[in-house]
């Protein structure tokens, strides 16, 4: 039979000396619904049941904190022998984190042992954490263009930083504005030709191999100051191209010699000097 007790004022049950002593009240039942609010004041709450179940959507922690000390606040995880674990606000750095530690949360810090790993799923949206995976696969210097891959330049000192080399490995590089180099370091080669800061020298790479200078379409290869020809040991061997160089000055008084397989069958010849044309005219008549 149920039994219903009523008063009209407080009702206190008080064991011994009350919250000061060492008594209990124990109620053995299957199951104590409390239908007001439970208001519990003590210096500890234990419950030792397997399934919690709250319908609270938003749970407070640390509900007393003035601010006035550091005080962190989260959720520990029991671990057995190992190091606890736990996701915490850390107070002294303002920051959420997810560590190991060997705190039992009866005080008012974490002590982090290790930073623990915290798995997520592929990011979506521009505020979504992002993964590794995401990170490995979408950085780098190659920056996806609208029809090719370009790499641009970014604001911000230091933005965009790579190893000691960048290797293009593509098939065409193409570059819109000017290649600034300095120093001996900023040399330029290819498998061809080389440019040569320190000593300002163009210089080929195949044994061999001819060096060409060719302007496009009607224009012309234009050399805007002297042009110095080194002193060659020996006449080289004739061509159908017409071969223009120095040695030991001749008859002609120049030493600017020229030689091609469609002049005099490729015979060496030396062009003349304007005093020696004149004395040659002179003595001519």
């Amino acid at each position: 039979m149920a039994k219903h007790l009523r008063t009209s004022t407080d009702y206190t049950i008080k064991t011994g000396t009350g919250s000061s002593g060492s008594n209990s009240v124990i109620l053995d039942t299957k199951t104590t619904r409390v239908k007001g609010d439970l208001i519990v004041e003590g210096t500890e709450t234990t419950l030792d049941t397997t399934t919690l179940t709250i319908e609270d959507p938003i749970i407070r922690l640390a509900k007393n904190n003035t601010n006035t000390t550091d005080t962190d606040s989260g959720i520990l995880v029991e671990r057995g022998v190992d190091n606890n674990a736990a996701f915490y606000w850390n107070e002294g750095d303002d920051v959420f984190k997810a560590v190991t530690t060997t705190s039992d949360g009866t005080g008012t810090s974490i002590t982090d042992t290790a930073l623990a790993k915290i798995q997520a799923a592929e990011p979506a949206a521009a505020s979504d954490v992002a993964t590794k995976n995401y990170v490995d696969s979408t950085s780098g210097v190659s920056l996806s263009g609208s029809t090719n891959n370009q790499v641009v330049t970014v604001t911000g000192a230091s933005a965009l930083q790579g190893e000691a080399n960048l290797t293009f490995d593509g098939t065409t590089l193409g570059v819109a504005g000017a290649i600034t180099t300095s120093g001996d370091a900023g040399d330029i080669s290819t498998q061809t030709i080389n440019i040569d800061s320190g000593s300002a020298t163009i210089s080929g790479l195949r044994s061999n191999e001819d060096l060409i200078l060719k302007a496009s379409g009607t224009g012309n290869v234009v050399i805007d100051d002297t042009l110095t020809f080194s002193a060659m040991a020996t006449d080289p061997t004739a061509t159908a191209q017409t071969i223009l160089y120095n040695k030991t000055a001749g008859g002609g008084g120049t030493g600017l010699y020229f030689r091609s397989t469609a002049i005099g069958s490729g015979a060496v010849g030396e062009l003349i000097s304007k005093k020696k044309a004149t004395a040659l005219a002179i003595a001519l008549g």
